[in-house]
């Protein structure tokens, strides 16, 4: 057995020297000596050990138990650890009446080879496991201090900023802290100011050191600036040297300042107490709102001290240090406390104070604060016993359950579920875990079946009445009626994932799911998706009106969803745009049936206010089976693309998407681009083809084609480029510069060479629909000094036919410039002979496709096709020219059916203007 026993003789021992004893005894203070054996199982203490643990000397018994339990640690760590291992232990003991303790324990292993014992000290840490508590309350009331100080406080470590309150922020006018952090602290001070900051900053090299109160222009977020009075403090951050910048907007400050500057005739008027001093203090003013608030005549206060008069000390100098607006408690001449916020001014050698009276405020806003607490939330208190004990008002209204149903009774006496549905256990209710442990709990949020059958959701907290008391004891628990807000929140919810015109999953919710979908490693099969576009959507919102389209909308949208399964997607995109996704389809007919159901469906005639409307649509499909490493933006990307492919085919269809499609849109979104690089860098030119006449032989016009050289792809067909061009804005750039470009040619050569060669460009629809055509031709003619008889602008029959009226007008008014009109492609655009008689027209150009087959055995209706055009052109005095001629055959017909011109490859091909007007002999002249 394990002696236990006291000795003063214990510095004496012999084994572990006094020097053990002397380093230990260095650590601590008010200690008390022990020792342990671990073999002999001998325990010794000084005569003081008792006494920290609230035990008589003579309770040997219980001294040396209570020393064992709080040194075991200790002992089983020395057991294994090598000779004069040192040893620190702080222990929490509980004093015989009850009082919370804590030891410190320090100790030396001593012996021979191996650990034979412990030899420690103990010392009374109790006071400060106190100190270092309240060093956190001050630390937590501190950071309270700093978050709702209405001055703007900062700290900058470094030169940037690491720290703002919510005060800085609003100074700042930032969005949010993010916005502000890390950026360098000059970027929010006017330029003007960061010299003499720097100085200022640099000059505090201690800690703790501060600057002198500085007004400074704050630069805000939104490019505004603000009146600010900063103090800088040398401090930490984070264990390196940092400044704490408190900053006081002293606009209102400078106002009243101003005030009592230059209307010092309202003073006597104001409610505010407006006080004049001296340097030294004593009062030199004191207007009748003083009178009021302080009880004292203007002329008892004249030359007296301020504090006198106020009921406390009062220094202005003091007041400006602090930022010129501090907070005070005064008292009046009859002895009562006044809440008074004071100002501090220095004028003329002394000081202006306003003292604003903020006493009723005070107290009306600490009654208004206990009702509002009274009347919003719910407050239960609940007994160590665990039986209710109180419930306000506000608790029964929630609960609806009156106060004498809830007290006595345990809180269980209503079920709470948590958000999962899950009926909560009577031992997790916060109320049985703060009883239980003494410890805060929430807030959480549970929902509570009340009596009358309706559900609520509860934001509750507990804690404890007594943080220092024993668990179990009384806790209070508060709680919050959220669920109209959570109600609110459900509802937005929805609402941002949901497309609010037809109730369909927005864009942001099928990404969502696809995503989801995507990403499970347990899916089967493939994922669907089709990309729905309705077509010409927008001629029934352009004529009926966008009430009839959003009700064709809504229809829609219900149609699609009644066509698939439960577990499908159905999404409105935006505009006529709708996705279905489809997820484990198993194969390519089960789409293709699905797509037969959805055409069925969606073309059934819709029938609104008496019109049927029939609507059809394009669709992209796109599937992604089990390891496809595409995102939902891709998949919705690729069925946009396969959309787009089947309304270029001619709507009413669907398409499977597939790489060269996904590559040849992109090649064509890269053109589209870089076209529009070539236009700024030179990199089009014009091509020149000869159109001759076929009676002499001799060239009479030339047509201006367009061509682009790329400069990585080469030469680029216009047969690619100008429809994109068509497709964009693109084109009237293009046929702009196509104008200017080959009308001065042509009109400096013909100056040059002495020629009469007149000049043939091309005018698309788009340039048809430009409202500045007729003075852009107007202003090119003027500038180049070309003949307006000598340019032919060619428009296409399908341009015509698109827009017959307008389009006759456009022509007479470029036909009144003098300029020569024809119309190109013949024969393709479906034009009516009653169309051609309208308009001013000088040309006509008889299309390859019909020239092509002069000549040929497979094709012996060309001829009759030709002659036909080219009498009706006569008949209407339009000259005929035949495009697309490329062998002798082809001119000899021609030239018996009476066409008056012709040009093609036969002829030359389309050249630059160095080589146009070189001699070129062609064959058969």
């Amino acid at each position: 057995m394990m002696e236990a026993h006291a000795q003063r003789s214990l510095l004496t021992v012999r084994d572990p020297g006094i020097d053990v004893l002397t380093d230990l005894a260095l650590s601590a203070s008010a200690s008390a000596m022990w020792r342990v054996e671990l073999d002999e199982r001998t325990v010794t203490w000084a005569p003081e050990f008792p006494r920290m643990l609230g035990l008589p000397a003579t309770a040997e018994q219980d001294i040396r138990r209570g020393l064992l339990q709080l040194v075991e640690p200790m002992t089983v760590a020395a057991r294994n650890c090598p000779v004069w291992q040192d040893f620190d232990l702080e222990q929490r003991h509980q004093t015989p009446e009850g009082d919370a303790k804590w030891i410190r324990f320090l100790a030396r292993s001593y012996g021979n080879g191996k650990t034979e014992g412990l030899l420690g000290i103990a010392s009374d840490v109790t006071e400060r496991h106190g100190s270092e508590q309240a060093l956190n309350d001050l630390a937590d009331r501190y950071r309270l201090l700093v978050d709702l100080s209405p001055d703007a406080i900062c700290v900058h470590e470094a030169g940037k900023l690491v720290y703002v309150n919510p005060a800085a922020l609003r100074f700042s006018g930032a969005p949010a802290a993010e916005h502000l952090l890390g950026r360098p602290i000059t970027d929010f001070v006017d330029a003007g100011s960061v010299p003499e900051m720097l100085s200022r900053i640099s000059s505090l090299t201690e800690p703790g050191a501060t600057s002198d109160p500085t007004e400074v222009t704050l630069r805000r977020w939104d490019g505004g600036s603000l009146l600010v009075e900063s103090v800088s403090v040398r401090t930490t951050w984070q264990g390196r040297p940092a400044f704490q910048v408190i900053m006081r907007d002293i606009t209102a400050q400078k106002a009243a300042e101003s005030a009592l500057r230059y209307q010092a005739a309202l003073v006597s008027h104001v409610s505010d107490a407006i006080i004049g001093t001296a340097a030294d203090g004593t009062v030199t003013s004191w207007n009748p709102a003083a009178e009021a608030v302080y009880g004292h005549a203007e002329a008892d206060a004249m030359g007296r001290p301020v504090g006198d008069l106020v009921g406390a000390p009062l220094d202005p100098a003091h007041i400006l240090a602090q930022g010129g607006v501090v907070d005070a408690v005064h008292r009046s001449a009859a002895g009562a406390t006044l809440a008074i916020r004071v100002s501090a001014a220095a004028m003329d050698g002394g000081y202006v104070l306003l003292c604003a009276d903020e006493t009723p405020r005070r107290r009306a806003e600490r009654r208004y604060s206990t009702v509002v607490a009274a009347l919003d939330e719910g407050v239960v208190v609940v007994g160590a016993d665990g039986r209710v004990e109180s419930a306000n008002p506000a608790a029964q209204r929630i609960l609806g359950l009156p106060a004498s149903r809830m007290v006595g009774c345990a809180p269980t006496l209503l079920p709470l579920y948590d958000e999962s549905g899950t009926c909560v256990p009577p031992s997790e209710y916060p109320s049985a875990k703060t009883r239980r442990t003494g410890r805060p709990h929430g807030p959480i949020v549970v929902r509570v079946q009340r009596p009358d059958g309706r559900s609520a959701w509860l934001s509750i907290s507990c804690r404890p009445l007594d943080p220092e008391a024993t668990p179990p004891s009384t806790v209070v628990t508060s709680f919050t009626d959220i669920t109209e807000r959570r109600a609110i929140g459900e509802r937005l919810e929805h609402d941002a994932t949901h497309d609010p015109l037809t109730g369909l999953a927005n864009r942001t919710l099928v990404l969502r799911r696809l995503d989801a979908a995507l990403g499970d490693p347990r899916r089967s099969g493939m994922i669907c998706v089709l990309f729905i576009d309705l077509d010409k959507f927008k001629v029934i919102n352009d004529s009926l009106g966008h009430g009839i389209g959003d009700k064709v909308l809504r229809i829609v949208g219900q149609r699609l969803r009644y066509c698939v399964r439960t577990s499908d997607l159905v999404g409105r995109l935006g505009g006529d745009e709708f996705a279905v996704v489809a997820f484990g389809t198993r194969g390519v007919e089960e789409i293709q049936a699905l797509m037969a159901h959805l055409r069925d469906t969606l073309t059934q005639p819709i029938t609104l206010d008496g019109r049927r409307l029939h609507v059809d649509s394009s669709t992209g499909i796109v599937t992604a089976g089990p390891g496809d490493e595409r995102s939902a933006e891709d998949l919705i990307r690729d069925a946009d693309v396969a959309m787009y492919q089947a309304k270029t085919r001619g709507r009413g269809r669907y398409e499977f998407f597939d790489v060269e499609l996904r590559q040849r849109i992109q090649r064509e979104l890269r053109l589209e681009q870089d076209l529009r690089e070539a236009l700024r860098d030179g990199q089009l030119w014009v091509a020149y083809q000869p159109v001759v006449d076929l009676r002499s032989g001799r060239t009479v016009a030339v047509e201006g084609l367009m061509r682009w050289q790329h400069p990585t792809q080469g030469a680029v067909p216009p047969g690619e480029f100008i429809p994109l061009a068509e497709e964009s804005d693109l084109i009237n750039h293009v046929g702009d510069y196509m104008l200017r470009t080959t009308t001065a040619e042509i009109a400096a050569r013909r100056r040059r060479n002495g020629i009469d060669t007149r000049l043939t460009v091309n005018l698309s629809a788009r340039q048809l629909d430009d409202a500045t055509l007729v003075d852009t031709v107007r202003e090119t003619l003027r500038t180049t000094g070309l003949d307006p008889g000598a340019l032919c602008l060619e428009i296409t029959e399908s341009a015509l036919v698109r827009e017959p009226d307008a389009a006759a007008e456009v022509l007479t008014q470029l036909r009144a410039l003098g300029v020569r009109l024809a119309i190109d492609d013949f024969g393709t655009g479906y034009s009516s002979l009653a169309q051609l008689w309208r308009l001013p027209l000088d040309t006509l150009k008889i299309d390859r496709s019909f020239v092509a087959g002069l000549g040929a055995d497979d094709h012996k209706d060309a001829e009759a096709i030709v002659t036909s055009i080219v009498r009706m052109a006569h008949a209407l005095g339009l000259t005929v020219i035949a495009e697309g001629v490329e062998h002798e055959r082809q001119v000899t017909i021609l030239r018996e059916l009476g066409c008056d011109q012709a040009q093609g490859y036969y002829f030359g091909k389309p050249v630059s203007r160095e080589e146009l007007f070189d001699p070129v002999v062609h064959p058969g002249r």
